[in-house]
């Protein structure tokens, strides 16, 4: 059973992380059973622990639907987002290893040359570019658990991250940034590459209630 619950709880991450799932949508339980050939059971016991991450809802009679937040929660979620991923790159400027240093430099140049090649016109392609920097800075911190709880709250906010790309001159904005914090990092330089972090992260709150509006 635990094993099930495991496979299923991996497999609607993946959605999530892939923008299978939006945010709002209920989740198929019947096409997750189908899929897995699993029983309501592992499914349910899949939706507690998601619940308790604060990335789904189970709604009575109406099964479970991704947490889709309100402004408030928009913005409480990301202002400790923030936090969390300014943390990261200021150990990250401490602790990164010469393996993620050239993992570093590297993200940064696809997200720079993506930006050059495409413009504005492949959100998609460049937002995943966009996780692997983040990923790594994350990883350069070297602190598993802080990897964790990025990971978490990302996926709540995911979708509207995403879109975020759609807007003209957010990819090439985002590009430049990348490069800046990199080079903080890499110099060693904690404070302003926290503090640079944090800044790439928040949206104000015109464009919070944008992307609100625009994932309806």
């Amino acid at each position: 059973m635990a094993g099930q619950t495991e496979t299923l709880i991996a497999a609607i991450l993946e959605d999530i992380d892939a923008g299978r799932l939006a945010p709002g949508q209920e989740i198929d339980e019947a096409a997750l059973a189908s899929r897995h050939g699993v029983s309501r059971t592992p499914i349910r016991e899949a939706y507690i622990q998601l619940e308790a991450f604060g990335l789904i809802r189970r709604l009575p009679r109406k099964g479970a639907v991704l947490f889709k937040p309100t402004l408030e929660e928009f913005l409480a979620i990301q202002e400790v987002h923030a936090q969390l991923e300014g943390q990261a790159a200021g150990l990250a400027a401490r602790r990164i290893s010469p393996e993620l240093r050239a993992r570093l430099e590297a993200a940064v140049t696809a997200c720079e040359a993506h930006a050059a090649a495409q413009g504005d016109s492949d959100p998609d392609g460049y937002y995943q570019l966009n996780l692997v920097f983040h990923e790594t800075v994350a990883l350069g911190a070297a602190n598993p658990f802080l990897v964790e709880m990025i990971k978490t709250n990302a996926r709540k906010l995911m979708a509207y991250y995403r879109a975020r790309y759609r807007y003209p001159g957010a990819i090439a904005q985002s590009a430049q940034e990348h490069r800046e914090i990199a080079t903080l990092i890499l110099s060693h330089d904690r404070d302003r590459a926290e503090a640079a972090m944090q800044a790439h992260v928040l949206f104000d709150q015109v464009t919070v209630m944008d992307l609100l509006a625009a994932l309806g």
